[in-house]
């Protein structure tokens, strides 16, 4: 098996690698392929070291490859992503660029693995934010989704390698380029632009692609979505307005019988504490006595890991599980 990385030397790229040999995903070839500033870039995998090549219709199409990881952003999966899955590769897409689209599954693989099949070679990864909230409101399920209400707090890193400059370059005083305002010691309630009804890109991402993955056109679901002076990790403040009765005891349960969730009763997790854990993790789960079967939690997970990277690599072991791509 010929497993290819596309942006490889970006953070979320650097991470499938990192992953993909920690769970010992082994292949015949890895091929690594970035921009042309990051060609010859040596990465070392699986005590072999690789020499990135430039990502462009030759190098990439005169390859043999079975499977593909795509970390480059959406113009660069729009160009070669559906043209490489189209030859017979099966293509695991971090990107928004197909995510909702039809005929492509949007998975998070404890959640909806079932849309994983021999004759759908595109996938698509979700969202940070919603890979990490997708789990939780699934194992509530069973109570009815009334309303959904999800306040995040996005590390740096969601934004890559310049996100994550701009907040070293704002402790040293000097100005942002990634961000249209300063992140150092400082909030920015704005992720993408802003569509005509005042939504940025990054909460209508995590309203469509959460009743897209639950199956569940009518969830009622909003978001706002902030990016915070954090280098990793994101959090969320989430409030469900359930349609069943339920104790305190009844929502620990349902999270506690998730082996990916950790759920704490007393205490709470913090963005630093998750740094390069796979775990979700839940805290300060209270009922809101402002509303009827109301509840509040705070979830917090590593966005590049368990969020990216972690998320993507399951996909390709299902697929390896089930035959669909041969060891």
């Amino acid at each position: 098996m010929n497993v290819a990385v596309i942006g490889a030397t970006g953070v979320v790229g650097r991470k499938v690698l990192q992953i993909l040999e920690q769970r010992n995903f082994y292949a015949d070839n890895y091929y690594l392929f970035a921009s042309k500033k990051s060609r010859n870039t040596t990465i070392e995998i699986f005590n072999e070291k690789l020499t990135v090549e430039e990502l462009n219709e030759e190098s990439l199409f005169s390859k043999k490859i079975d499977l593909a990881f795509f970390c480059a952003g959406s113009k660069v999966s729009e160009v070669f992503a559906p043209t490489l899955s189209e030859t017979g590769t099966y293509v695991i897409d971090n990107s928004s660029a197909f995510r909702l689209f039809d005929n492509v599954p949007l998975v998070v693989p404890e959640v909806n693995d079932y849309e994983i099949s021999a004759n759908r070679r595109l996938i698509a990864n979700p969202n940070c934010s919603t890979i990490m909230l997708a789990p939780i409101l699934h194992c509530l399920k069973s109570f009815g989704l009334n309303r959904v209400t999800v306040c995040t707090y996005q590390a740096v890193s969601g934004a890559g390698m310049r996100g994550i400059s701009d907040l070293k370059k704002g402790e040293k005083g000097i100005a942002p380029n990634e961000f249209e305002k300063e992140i150092y010691s400082n909030c920015i309630p704005k992720i993408g632009t802003y569509n005509d009804d005042f939504y940025s890109e990054e909460e209508m991402k995590i309203i469509r692609e959460s009743k897209k993955i639950l199956d569940l056109e009518k969830l009622n679901i909003s978001a706002t979505a902030v990016r915070v002076p954090v280098f990793n990790c994101h959090a969320e403040a989430v409030n469900i307005i359930l349609n069943s009765d339920f104790t305190l005891t009844d929502i620990f349960n349902a999270l506690k019988n998730v082996s990916y969730v950790k759920a704490f009763e007393k205490d709470y997790p913090t963005q630093k504490e998750a740094d390069g854990s796979d775990l979700i993790t839940v805290g300060r789960i209270r009922k809101d006595f402002s509303a009827d079967r109301a509840v509040w939690m705070w979830i917090v997970s590593d966005n590049l890991r368990t969020g990216a990277a972690l998320n993507a690599v399951k996909i390709a072991e299902i697929l390896r599980k089930r035959s669909i791509i041969d060891l």
